[in-house]
């Protein structure tokens, strides 16, 4: 069996892939916000149409969400988002490898 050689990470998936540390960071960022979201919808067994009334957004802004379409959302519409639905967002700031 052939060995496959590894490349250890960064701890930034987006980072491992080619970005940039600033736009790897923003990905990253929007990723956990949307993850959070996602798994809030999914524990609540929400519908998407249910999902959009609470985080205050259409329909197919959440089907974008569930698709993973991240592009098409930026850290403030997430942050957004999660405060229509009563929850709190914490923001950690700490000294980045790449600095």
């Amino acid at each position: 069996m052939k060995k496959i050689k590894g490349k250890k990470s960064s701890g930034n998936v987006f980072r491992d892939l080619g970005f940039g540390p600033r736009d790897a960071e923003n990905l990253q960022v929007r990723a956990q916000l949307m993850t959070e979201i996602e798994k809030y919808i999914q524990k609540e067994k929400m519908t998407q149409a249910d999902a959009a009334n609470l985080f205050g957004v259409t329909q197919p802004r959440i089907s974008d969400l569930v698709r993973g379409k991240i592009h098409l959302f930026t850290v403030d519409t997430l942050i957004s988002m999660l405060t229509h639905a009563g929850l709190s967002v914490r923001v950690q700031v700490k000294r980045s490898l790449a600095a």
